[in-house]
């Protein structure tokens, strides 16, 4: 069915929509809600294509928040489609610590060619979650199989690595405090600099001065963990060479480098992954979200030889003792190769770090308003912070009437739309935010 004819049928009539509001406020969950005040007003959605979904009661939206920041190809792609209806017919997926299957060493030969040389060893996962899970499991695992063990890690206290309790754990925002025994050790750096003054030449030497007092002031890390853009914690952009930066601190302390381009990863930064912009080598990279285009649950975690050689020394299994039965599944896999085939043939990345540009400098003016802070952003994330979060809300809540979806965190309203975007949609996403900011 046409996108255009959703909301048209008897599915979208008034008393289904009271049905499905009733269906959902009595028995889903959603994550990320509040339980005492349930958000009623969110929309309920049937169809999407291209950037955009409807919902059950015919209305239509703009996505600038790429369901949960997955959407890299946008909606029914054919090709994204197809790749999953052929793999379901010739294998849907067999467990990969039992046997392989093709799809699997095809996307693990396709991500190796385009990381960096040296990192070409990767394990499947179903979520960016699972995959810090596996990321921390391995780097402290490194460690005791060289006979070095080390468990503390380093992080950003803004930084974001999922909701399994590891990844929680790494974390010092708020929302993602755990209850309990820590599991291991966490040093949290705090941002030296409000976001809007990262930007400033000092910025560099103060971050990495922290970071450098954070891996000296204690137990050698096991390794250090960071996001190229703090995506939760407020679309927040770091300053040019903090990743080399970073780097060299890892290299003269032994510490492995994580880098989590779970959000930044495939082309949403402007570039392939977010660490290319500073020109480093991570020692392990997670990823997710964009591999897959949000069509099917899939997540990754590469790393080196030598990392994954040191695992012949674990005195049980002479491997990694982790996994998950549909980590790799063949369908995901065959979907990842499409949308991989997209965004090189489409040349979404360059298009992203072209429309992203022509996004970042229409919004920017908005900054002159007195409840805005700061206008930033990187490819495909652009970020207007207001003063307060109610502003923020208020300019979400306006941007959704006028037919953008547009993502809250705290402070932070982040406009995150698919790779797929044209320069009609990006006028339009910057004409409804100015609107929307006027009505602060």
């Amino acid at each position: 069915m046409s996108l255009t004819n959703v909301g048209n049928d008897r599915h979208a009539a008034g008393t289904d929509t009271d049905r499905a509001r009733e269906r959902d406020r009595r028995h889903l969950w959603h994550p990320w809600s509040s339980v005492r005040q349930p958000a009623d007003d969110r929309p309920i959605l049937v169809a999407g294509e291209g950037c955009r979904v409807r919902d059950v009661t015919g209305a239509g939206y703009l996505d600038a928040m790429a369901s949960a920041m997955n959407s890299s190809c946008g909606y029914a792609h054919p090709a994204l489609l197809e790749a999953a209806r052929r793999q379901l017919e010739l294998l849907p997926h067999f467990d990969l610590s039992a046997a392989s299957h093709l799809p699997a060493g095809l996307a693990a030969e396709r991500i190796a060619g385009l990381l960096p040389a040296g990192l070409e060893r990767t394990f499947f996962v179903n979520s960016g979650s699972e995959a810090t899970e596996a990321a921390v499991r391995i780097a402290h695992d490194h460690w005791t199989n060289r006979g070095e063990p080390r468990d503390r890690l380093v992080t950003f206290a803004a930084g974001y690595h999922g909701t399994t309790l590891v990844a929680q754990h790494l974390s010092g925002l708020p929302t993602n405090a755990i209850h309990g025994t820590a599991p291991f050790p966490v040093t949290r750096v705090e941002l030296p600099l409000e976001p809007a003054a990262l930007r400033t030449p000092e910025a560099l030497t103060l971050l990495a001065d922290a970071f450098e007092r954070a891996v000296l002031d204690g137990p050698p890390p096991a390794a250090v963990m960071v996001e190229p853009l703090l995506n939760v914690g407020g679309g927040v952009v770091l300053p040019d060479g903090f990743l080399r930066a970073l780097r060299a601190l890892c290299d003269r302390t032994g510490a492995l480098l994580i880098v989590d381009e779970v959000f930044c990863g495939f082309g949403r930064t402007g570039r392939m992954f977010g660490f290319q912009h500073d020109g480093v080598t991570p020692d392990l990279v997670t990823m997710s979200k964009g591999i897959s285009g949000g069509y099917v649950p899939f997540a990754a975690l590469t790393t080196t030889d030598e990392v994954y050689r040191s695992f012949a020394a674990d005195p049980l299994l002479g491997g990694l003792r982790y996994g998950h039965t549909t980590g790799g599944h063949a369908v995901a896999c065959a979907v990842a190769l499409a949308v991989l085939d997209v965004i090189e043939e489409r040349g979404l990345v360059g298009s992203a770090a072209r429309l992203g540009a022509e996004l970042l400098a229409g919004l920017a003016p908005l900054a002159e308003h007195p409840e805005v802070t700061d206008v930033r952003g990187l490819g495909l994330v652009a970020t207007v912070e207001c003063r307060q979060p109610e502003s923020a809300a208020a300019l979400v809540a306006e941007a959704k009437r006028q037919g953008v979806l547009l993502r809250q965190q705290g402070r932070a309203v982040m406009a995150i739309p698919p790779l797929v975007i044209d320069a009609a949609e990006v006028a339009e996403l910057v004409r409804a935010a100015e609107q929307a900011v006027a009505r602060l």
